[in-house]
């Protein structure tokens, strides 16, 4: 029994520290994710929505503490205890996006790894038979150093990952898993590669011939002959490859500038998914050198989900001399993690984000 807790202590303390490392380095994606379980179409627990970064924060952390907890032997009842708690909540709330196909990717690994709900909640019901067989045995675990040591190494951790969220909401995560990372060219994962996978899917038709009922099942041809066709059911064999970017687009109120912005040799784009929300603090830095690098023959744009009177208001307010375009919100949000915060591209290619705090930053 000994072994097979100590088994149980070391996968699950790693994935715990690994999953929360994931989700810490950018608490404002999962504070994201956390929007979209408690809107109306999910849990329904709107009032939620504005405490989603605070919650979010609190339970990365508190992942990634239990997670050393455990592998240290730093108070192990509470520690068992506490994880329990937290995967049968995790549990639940995968098995309620998969069954009732409200969440398409449950969050787990970020932008890392992404699982659909039922890959999801398979996952978590394995850890949660990990966490009870740790439960059970928890007098096998012990702990790795002193008591003075454990107080340290505990609170160290604790510290540490204060300290990485803060960081990283002031800035930018310190690893990028999206495909508007640096380096990515838009264009490129705009588009399929040639050797995308196709969808396959299995139906199966349910038709008279002669007056007898019949029933084929084939990959989409259909009956040869039949007198009536009475209903299909369609099967998903194998799903389609989709585009990295999929929903993309610089709009203006009468034409789609995609392309042609993104083919510029020089292009900043200042993006705000909510001229509402965004922090003010930044529109002044943003016009100071949005108005150098329009000396230094960059095009300058701004990207928003607003509506065009917060536009005018906002370009009005702050003299900014670049012109607003529209875009998805929910795209803007993942594009760069800041509100505002601007994106330098050359024909497609991210070369550099910066959060509006580390505007100084940009090179050029």
């Amino acid at each position: 029994m000994r072994i097979i807790v100590n088994i149980c202590r070391i996968l699950v303390g790693a994935l715990f520290i690994f999953s929360g490392f994931i989700k810490l380095n950018d608490p404002l994606g999962f504070s994201y994710k956390l929007e979209e379980y408690f809107s109306y179409d999910v849990l329904n627990l709107p009032f939620l929505m504005p405490y989603a970064l605070g919650l979010a924060i609190f339970v990365v952390v508190f992942e990634v503490v239990l997670g050393v907890f455990l592998l240290i032997g730093y108070k192990p009842k509470f520690t068992v205890f506490s994880l329990l708690a937290m995967i049968v909540f995790f549990t639940f709330l995968t098995f309620y996006a998969a069954y009732f196909e409200k969440v398409k990717d449950c969050g787990c690994f970020g932008d890392f790894l992404k699982l659909t709900p039922w890959e999801s909640f398979t996952k978590d019901l394995i850890l949660l038979t990990l966490i009870i067989v740790l439960v059970i045995g928890r007098r096998f675990i012990k702990p790795v150093f002193s008591r003075f040591g454990l107080t340290v190494a505990a609170l160290l951790s604790f510290i540490a990952c204060l300290g990485f969220g803060y960081y990283v909401l002031m800035h930018l995560p310190a690893l990028d898993f999206r495909p508007y990372k640096v380096g990515d060219n838009l264009l490129e994962n705009m588009e399929l590669p040639e050797d995308a996978q196709m969808a396959i899917s299995d139906y199966t038709w349910h038709y008279t011939e002669g007056g007898e009922e019949k029933t084929l099942t084939d990959r989409g041809r259909g009956p040869k002959s039949y007198d009536k066709i009475i209903s299909v059911d369609t099967k998903v064999i194998q799903e389609a490859d989709v585009p990295k970017i999929q929903d993309f687009s610089i709009e203006s109120e009468d034409e789609d500038l995609t392309e042609a912005f993104l083919n510029k040799d020089k292009l900043v784009i200042v993006v705000a998914y909510s001229l509402e929300k965004a922090e003010t603090a930044g529109w002044k830095d943003i016009k100071v050198k949005t108005d150098e690098l329009k000396k230094k023959g960059f095009t300058v744009i701004g990207m928003t989900a607003s509506g065009d009177d917060k536009k005018q208001e906002i370009s009005e307010a702050y003299d900014l001399d670049f012109e607003f375009y529209l875009c998805d919100e929910k795209v803007l949000k993942t594009i760069v993690r800041s509100n505002p915060g601007l994106v330098v591209l050359k024909k497609g290619t991210v070369i550099q984000k910066v959060h509006w705090n580390d505007i100084d930053d940009l090179e050029y």
